[in-house]
């Protein structure tokens, strides 16, 4: 009963005075603003990453040889699918380049594929079919299109059978791909695919130097990176004549890097919170000396030490709590703005940061309310009736 009597009271107090009491809590709310905005933000942008990552494959090996007298062939590389973890490998060759037709040009990337790029790169195909294995072993003048290309050249992507220049060679369209939305690997839209042996032939280069390469699965990840390892360092003899990239490796190290982030962002913005800890305490301390004649009432008709330190924790941690509910209301209003403005990513308030912030805020309100909730308490009856 006196501590549901010390609840009335202590509501009664903050909103008697509704102006100061907003002004006690501004310190509380900019600090979970701040906590919450911050850390939201950091986490949505992790997760744009994250997924971009996804899309490139996590399972996923880059593979770049710089050694230029040694030559690396198609079928080398063939033969190690299936063995050591490794499921696929895919050689690719890469150039800019323009191509014309129908009297335009673009300025396109040029890649030169086998059929097992577009299974590794996740290409979808929209209309027509992707580069084969006959396309390659044949060197068939063929070719697969992003769409910014087409409607550049063309204005409509229902091209399959049309003809682009490239180089001096008329390429025949087989597919056109599915637009790609703009990630931080850029798109395919923007692309033309041709058959690898015909761009070792365009780019006057006969051995692969660029391949991807995927392993079975997860688990088998660390068993293909040491296959393909052992095979480079003995066909080249030492491990400065190429370099291996592991997708699940920049992963791990970017989660890394964006959890740090998190922290430091954070805890900056924790600093404010204390701030506004210190404001809390120094007007419970008003408080005290405007209701010194209340206290001394009270205790005179038998309010114990407790029921007065427990009323003014109450006011305190009250305070706080409203601060931080207001902060995570207005937190999450800004984070809705942004994604209606940012529509690739995704801002949230996630539970875990919520009640990090909530929590950290009524600590707050309990630790800086002691000091004055106590000062209260130790007030004698007499002297206190006696204050003007």
């Amino acid at each position: 009963m006196k501590l549901k009597q010390s609840v009335k009271m202590a509501v009664s107090a903050v909103f008697s005075n509704k102006m100061r009491s907003f002004l006690t809590m501004l310190g509380i709310i900019i600090g979970v603003l701040s906590v919450t905005l911050l850390i939201s933000i950091v986490q949505g942008g992790t997760g744009k990453v994250t997924d971009s990552m996804d899309e490139l494959g996590g399972d996923q090996i880059i593979v770049t040889v710089m050694d230029q007298h040694k030559k690396l062939t198609c079928t080398e590389l063939s033969a190690l699918e299936g063995t050591g973890g490794i499921k696929r490998v895919s050689p690719y060759l890469q150039g800019a380049t323009t191509v014309t037709a129908g009297g335009n040009s673009d300025d396109i990337t040029l890649y030169g594929i086998t059929s097992a790029y577009q299974e590794v790169q996740g290409l979808d195909v929209e209309q027509g079919r992707g580069i084969t294995e006959l396309d390659r072993v044949e060197s068939l003048q063929v070719c697969v299109v992003g769409t910014d290309t087409v409607n550049t050249l063309y204005g409509t992507t229902n091209v399959l059978g049309n003809k682009i220049r490239i180089e001096g060679y008329d390429y025949r369209i087989v597919g056109v791909l599915e637009e790609e939305d703009a990630s931080m690997m850029g798109s395919s839209n923007s692309s033309v695919y041709i058959p690898l042996t015909n761009a070792q032939r365009m780019l006057k280069q006969t051995g692969i130097t660029n391949f991807y390469l995927t392993a079975e699965n997860e688990t088998t990840l660390t068993e293909a990176q040491n296959t393909i390892d052992d095979y480079l360092r003995k066909k080249f003899g030492s491990e400065d004549s190429y370099t291996i990239i592991n997708m699940s490796n920049i992963m791990d190290m970017m989660n890394t890097v964006m959890d740090t982030l998190s922290i430091m962002l954070g805890g900056i913005a924790a600093i404010s919170l204390l701030v506004g800890g210190i404001g809390i305490m120094n007007i419970m301390l008003v408080s005290v000396t405007e209701r010194t004649k209340e206290i001394g009432i009270r205790k005179a008709i038998g309010a114990q030490r407790s029921d007065i330190t427990i009323q003014f924790m109450i006011e305190s941690v009250l305070i706080s709590l409203i601060g931080g509910v207001i902060g995570m209301v207005i937190s999450q209003i800004v984070l809705t703005i942004l994604n209606m403005v940012f529509t690739d990513y995704h801002f949230a308030i996630s539970l875990p940061v919520g009640a990090l912030a909530l929590g950290f805020s009524i600590s707050v309100g309990l630790i800086f309310g002691i000091y004055p909730a106590n000062k209260a308490a130790k007030l004698k009856p007499i002297n206190a009736l006696r204050f003007e």
